[in-house]
């Protein structure tokens, strides 16, 4: 998809992910395109001098680690409202807190959308096996999905 993506000209700001595909085949990926990446790694990861990044002692601004297998990176402890710690990883060169949160609030207004759309549009329900069919689906369920909001915005 990267490919691809490089192939059609896009150049994005950042590739944006969670954990789940931070490994190190995936970043080395988005770097070979000449990307900045930001993504979340887990508390447990093995950084810097081969210690877990929840050992690690995180400025506020970001801290320069070691990213065993791929080379320097920052990163950054954010602290949700209930506790719980995210660990926010850029190769981005002398980045901040503030764009590395900007591009994570990015990425997740795509996951709520892409849930939203799921959830109310069925468009998962698809079983049909050719692209083309596939497509007229999604438009399809797109389409009912905007006549519900129309006639919700009409009753009122």
């Amino acid at each position: 998809m990267l490919a691809l993506a490089k192939k059609r000209g896009i150049k994005p700001e950042a590739v944006a992910m969670d954990a789940w595909y931070s490994s190190l085949d995936n970043l080395k990926s988005i770097r070979s395109h000449g990307w900045v990446w930001v993504t979340t790694l887990r508390k447990n990861r093995i950084v810097t001098r081969n210690i877990q990044l929840n050992k690690l002692d995180i400025s506020e601004e970001g801290t320069l680690i070691h990213l065993r297998g791929y080379g320097w990176v920052t990163v950054f402890k954010f602290i949700a409202k209930n506790g719980r710690i995210n660990y926010l990883v850029t190769n981005k060169d002398n980045p901040t807190r503030e764009y590395v949160k900007s591009i994570m609030d990015a990425r997740w207004s795509v996951e709520v959308y892409h849930r939203e759309v799921k959830q109310n549009c069925g468009i998962e329900r698809c079983q049909a096996r050719t692209s083309r069919v596939q497509r007229n689906h999604i438009f399809s369920q797109f389409l009912r999905g905007l006549n519900n909001i129309n006639a919700v915005y009409l009753k009122k």
